[in-house]
C-alpha cells in the first residue's frame, strides 16, 4: 500500500504533535505533504520550525488548500481544529468539496447524531455527495469512554449498565487543556465560566449517545454535571500557581436514562495532581466485566495517535459521515 497522503489542518498545540507523530514514522506509511492555519504569524513558516523538529525541511505552512503546491495532491484532511458541529461542518465542507477523505479531533463530531442532528445530516448528505467519508475520532470521545466499552460488551449475553470513569493527572497534560478545565481559577471564576459554558469537557454527552446507540437503548433522558475539583493544599507547577481552595480541574459526569433506570455512567477527571490516574471500564451484566488502565492514557499522546492511525482506514469507509463504530476497526500501524 502506498503512504497515505495527508494535510494537517490547525497548527495549534495538537496539530504540531500530530505532526511530529508523523515524520517519527517515516514517510512509508503516512506522508505530509502540507500544513494549513489561518493565523496570520504562522503563515509561510517552516513546518519544521514551528513543530520543532530536528530534521529541517523547506515545508512552509500555507492560509488555505489553494495555496498547496501542485504536487501535494492529498488524501486525507487531518484536522486539529475545533470543539463545535457548526464551525467544523464549514471546515469539513472546504475540503470533502475538494475530494478529500476527513479525519477530525472535534469532540462533538464523534457521535452527533443525536445531539446535533441538522449538523450531522447536513455532512453526511454532503460527504456522500462528494463520495468522500468524514471522521470524528480522538481519545475522548471516540475511543476510551464509548468506542472501547462498546467493544467489551461483544463478551456479554446481558447488560444492565455501563460505567466508564476516567481520571486524569492534568500536570503532564498541555497549557491549554490545563485552562480549559479551571485549573488555578478561584471557585467564583469557575463557577462563571462554568455558567457560561466554556469550562467544560466536550464529549460526554456525544458518548453517552454512541454507547446507547449500540447497546439498542432508548434514553429518555441525559444529564451533564460539573464541579470543581478543589485544592486542599498549594500546589505549583511550571504553568500555573494553584492556592489552597481554588480548583485544581473539573470533574464531569455524564448519565444516560432508559426506561426510569441510569444505564450509563460516565466519569471523567481531570485535575493537577491527581493522585491515583485511571482509565476504568465497567460493565454490569452477564458476565461482570472490568478492566483497569493504571495510570491512564496521556490524553494528546493518545488523540494525536488515533487521528493518524484513522487516517487509513477512513479510506475504506464508506461515503457520508461516519462514528468509530461504524469504521473498520482503527489501530496502529
Amino acid at each position: 500500500m502506498a503512504a497515505i497522503r495527508v494535510v494537517l489542518v490547525g497548527m495549534g498545540p495538537l496539530g504540531r504533535k500530530t505532526i511530529q507523530f508523523m515524520k517519527e514514522r517515516g514517510n512509508k506509511k503516512v506522508q505530509l505533504v502540507g500544513a494549513i492555519d489561518t493565523d496570520p504569524e504562522l503563515i509561510g513558516k517552516r513546518v519544521s520550525d514551528v513543530c520543532g523538529l530536528e530534521k529541517k525541511s523547506p515545508m512552509k505552512i500555507v492560509g488555505s488548500l489553494k495555496d498547496l503546491p501542485e504536487t501535494a495532491k492529498p488524501e486525507v484532511a487531518l484536522l486539529t481544529t475545533v470543539s463545535d458541529m457548526p464551525r467544523i461542518t464549514k471546515q469539513i465542507e472546504e475540503y470533502a468539496g475538494k475530494g478529500l477523505h476527513v479525519v477530525s479531533t472535534c469532540e462533538e463530531l464523534s457521535f452527533p447524531w443525536k445531539a446535533a442532528p441538522r449538523w450531522a445530516n447536513r455532512i453526511d448528505k454532503y460527504a456522500k455527495k462528494k463520495k468522500v467519508a468524514v471522521l470524528g475520532t480522538g481519545i475522548n470521545p471516540g475511543f476510551l469512554m464509548d468506542f472501547l466499552p462498546t467493544t467489551m460488551t461483544a463478551l456479554s449475553q446481558n447488560v444492565e449498565k455501563v460505567k466508564v470513569s476516567r481520571v486524569q493527572d492534568a500536570k503532564y497534560r498541555r497549557v491549554p487543556f490545563q485552562k480549559k478545565i479551571g485549573a488555578g481559577l478561584t471557585l467564583k471564576e469557575f463557577e462563571a465560566k462554568r455558567k457560561t459554558g466554556t469550562l467544560r469537557h466536550v464529549g460526554l454527552t456525544e458518548s453517552v449517545h454512541m454507547i446507547a446507540d449500540r447497546m439498542g437503548w432508548k434514553l429518555e433522558k441525559t444529564v451533564d454535571e460539573l464541579s470543581p475539583v478543589v485544592a486542599k493544599k498549594d500546589i505549583r507547577t511550571r504553568s500555573v500557581r494553584i492556592k489552597r481552595g481554588m480548583a485544581r480541574g473539573v470533574q464531569q459526569i455524564g448519565r444516560g436514562f432508559s426506561d426510569g433506570e441510569e444505564k450509563i455512567t460516565l466519569v471523567f477527571r481531570a485535575a493537577i495532581g491527581e493522585p491515583n490516574p485511571e482509565d476504568k471500564i465497567e460493565i454490569f451484566g452477564e458476565p461482570k466485566i472490568v478492566s483497569s488502565i493504571k495510570g491512564g492514557v496521556n490524553g494528546d499522546v493518545g488523540t494525536c495517535a488515533i487521528a493518524i492511525n484513522a487516517c487509513k482506514q477512513v479510506l475504506r469507509c464508506q461515503p457520508g459521515l461516519q462514528t468509530m463504530t461504524d469504521t473498520p476497526v482503527v489501530s496502529y500501524f
